[in-house]
C-alpha cells in the first residue's frame, strides 16, 4: 500500500547488461547506498502519515457520529423539555385554579368560624345569665333601676324618681332578708337622707303660681286709672248699710211719731247740714294725692295700658316655659322685668297688686338650680356585693 512511485522505482533491481556479465561485479557505490536509505526513510514517513491519516479519518468519522448522536439527543431532550414545559403550564394553571378555590373555601370557612364564635359568645353570655344566682340578679336589677332613676332625675330636675327608686330598692332588699346585703341597705339609707335633704324646686307649684299671677294681671288697677279707696267709701254717709230696726227701736219710733213735730225751720236746718256733708264727701273723693316716682305711668294712655298688661302676661308665660325647660336664669330675668312693671305701672296700694307681686316674688325666690346628689355609696356597695366582698 505504498503510493510513492519513487520508492517503488528505487526498489526494483537493475537488469544485468552483457558487459557486466562478462566482467566481475563492481562494488556498490556510495550514491546507491544513500538513495536506498532515503527511500526507506521516505517509506517510513509515508507509512506514518498513512497511519496518521487513517487514524484521523477514523477519529473524524467517530467524532461526526458522536456529534450526530449528540444532536439527536439534544433534539430529543428539547422536545421532551417543551413537552414538560407545556405540561408544567397546564399543571400551574390547574394549581392556580385550585388555590383560588381553596382561598374562597378558606374565606367561607373563616366567616363561618367567626359566626360560630359570635354564636358561642352569645350562648356563653346566655348561659351565664341563666346560671346567675338570685343574689346577683337582685343586685343587677337594683343597680340598673338606680341608674335609670339617675337619668330621669337629670332630665326632669326632680329628685322624686331617685327617691322612689331608692325606697323601692330598700323594700326589695328588706323582703329578701340576706345578711350580706345589709351594707347595701345602709348605703341606700344614707343616700336617701342626702337626696331628701336637698330642697328641689317644685316646678308644678311654681307653674300654678305663675298661672294665678297671669289671671290677676287683667284685674290689677293701673296708676293712670283713678279708683276710690275703701277709706273714702267708708266715710260716705250712705256707704254703711242701714241695720234693721229692733222692736224697742220700733216702739220708740212710734212714740216719736205720736209726739209733736218740730218746726219747719228746724227740719230744714238738719236737711241742709246732711246735704252739705254729702257734697263735701263727694268732693273729697274726686281728689286724691299720691306720690308718683314715674310720671310716665300716670300719663299712660288706655291703648298703652292694654299693651302693658299683655307684655306683663307674656313675660309671665315666658318665665313659666323657662321653668318647665329648667332654664332658671331666663326665668329669673323675666320675673325681674315683671316685678319692675308691677312697681312702675300698677297701684301698689291695691290688695290684688300686692298679691300678684307676692306671687312673683315667691316664684323668683324658689326658682333656682339645685343639683341632686348622686347615690355613690349605694353604687359602690352594690359593686362590692356583686364582687362577693
Amino acid at each position: 500500500m505504498n503510493d510513492n512511485p519513487t520508492a517503488a522505482v528505487t526498489a526494483e533491481p537493475a537488469l544485468p547488461s552483457p558487459v557486466a556479465d562478462r566482467s566481475p561485479p563492481a562494488p556498490p557505490s556510495n550514491r546507491t547506498t544513500s538513495s536506498y536509505g532515503d527511500a526507506r526513510w521516505w517509506f517510513a514517513i509515508a507509512a506514518v502519515l498513512a497511519v496518521l491519516a487513517g487514524v484521523s479519518l477514523v477519529i473524524a468519522w467517530k467524532t461526526q457520529q458522536r456529534v450526530k448522536s449528540i444532536e439527536q439527543e439534544l433534539v430529543r431532550r428539547l422536545e421532551d423539555s417543551q413537552l414538560q414545559s407545556g405540561e408544567a403550564r397546564v399543571l400551574a394553571k390547574q394549581s392556580q385554579d385550585s388555590v383560588l378555590a381553596a382561598s374562597a373555601k378558606v374565606a367561607l370557612l373563616e366567616a363561618r368560624v367567626a359566626e360560630v364564635a359570635v354564636q358561642r359568645s352569645q350562648l356563653e353570655d346566655l348561659m351565664q345569665s341563666l346560671s346567675r344566682s338570685r343574689d346577683e340578679n337582685l343586685l343587677v336589677d337594683v343597680d340598673t333601676g338606680i341608674r335609670v332613676a339617675m337619668q330621669q332625675t337629670a332630665i326632669t330636675g326632680s329628685a322624686e324618681p331617685l327617691v322612689a327608686m331608692l325606697k323601692q330598692a330598700d323594700d326589695r332588699l328588706n323582703r329578701y332578708n340576706q345578711p350580706r346585703l345589709e351594707g347595701v341597705r345602709r348605703a341606700i339609707a344614707r343616700d336617701l337622707d342626702r337626696v331628701k335633704a336637698v330642697g328641689v324646686t317644685d316646678i308644678p307649684t311654681l307653674s300654678i303660681k305663675l298661672d294665678e299671677a297671669v289671671r290677676l294681671i287683667d284685674e290689677l288697677p293701673l296708676l293712670s286709672n283713678a279708683e276710690p279707696h275703701s277709706g273714702a267709701l267708708k266715710g260716705k254717709p250712705g256707704a254703711a248699710a242701714i241695720p234693721a230696726p229692733s222692736p224697742a227701736a220700733a216702739s220708740s219710733a212710734s212714740r216719736a211719731a205720736s209726739a209733736p213735730q218740730p218746726a219747719w225751720w228746724q227740719t230744714w236746718d238738719g236737711s241742709w247740714t246732711a246735704v252739705s256733708e254729702r257734697v263735701w264727701g263727694e268732693a273729697k273723693s274726686l281728689i286724691r294725692v299720691t306720690r308718683i316716682d314715674h310720671p310716665e305711668a300716670m300719663l299712660l294712655a288706655p291703648d298703652h295700658a292694654f299693651f302693658v298688661r299683655e307684655n306683663v302676661k307674656l313675660r309671665l308665660l315666658n318665665a313659666r316655659l323657662a321653668l318647665m325647660s329648667r332654664q332658671f336664669d331666663t326665668a329669673q330675668s323675666d320675673l325681674q322685668v315683671v316685678q319692675q312693671a308691677l312697681d312702675r305701672y300698677f297701684d301698689r296700694s291695691s290688695r290684688r297688686t300686692t298679691l300678684a307681686s307676692e306671687l312673683v316674688r315667691q316664684v323668683a325666690t324658689q326658682a333656682r338650680q339645685v343639683t341632686v346628689p348622686k347615690p355613690d355609696d349605694t353604687l359602690v356597695a352594690l359593686a362590692a356585693a356583686a364582687a362577693g366582698r
